[in-house]
């Protein structure tokens, strides 16, 4: 983690392998591919997001073979284990910055994508940082807008279409925190 408490692009892949575990056994093929196709889609091909290889989850105690008599193979079912759901916990409570990169969206994302994971009480807090970061993001940009308003740029298009953006991810935020609570 950053100083901030914030993930890095590893721990990132880290929370997507476990997440997809602890919501249902998967081979380590199934389990790759998952995890390309999610971070593809959410934040596009970026070598940043190849991450530690899945294998370091089995070497760290992290996942396991569902049979651990069983060959190893692409194919034999992986399980989280008890560890595995600690690191799971443990990364979804990191804090976030505000969403301006890629790997913002994509934690954001993971985060909301295995929110159930945590304690009602976690998710609440989950929740209202979403909001807080998304209410910081959205008085630097107005502060911004405010600022170059006398302008006659693209760029006073540019950032109302970015206000809009963030006002509606916020309302989001705020009813995703409204059911929470």
């Amino acid at each position: 983690m950053y100083r901030d408490n914030t993930l890095v692009p590893s721990e990132a892949m880290r929370l997507l392998a476990l997440g997809i575990l602890a919501s249902h056994d998967r081979s380590y093929s199934e389990l790759a591919s998952e995890v390309r196709h999610f971070t593809g889609r959410i934040a596009g091909p970026s070598l940043d997001l190849v991450g530690a290889p899945l294998e370091v989850l089995k070497v760290e105690g992290l996942i396991a073979q569902k049979d651990p008599k069983a060959p190893e193979s692409d194919e034999v079912p992986l399980v989280i284990t008890e560890e595995g759901r600690a690191e799971l916990r443990r990364l979804l409570a990191s804090n976030l910055r505000a969403p301006v990169s890629e790997l913002n969206k994509l934690i954001i994302a993971l985060k909301i994508r295995f929110l159930h994971f945590l304690p009602i009480e976690e998710q609440r807090l989950q929740a209202e940082m979403l909001v807080e970061i998304s209410e910081r993001e959205l008085a630097r940009l107005l502060d911004l807008r405010s600022h170059n308003a006398a302008e006659t740029s693209h760029l006073t298009t540019w950032l109302d279409h970015e206000i809009e953006q963030v006002k509606h991810r916020l309302s989001w935020y705020q009813e995703l925190s409204g059911k929470l609570s």
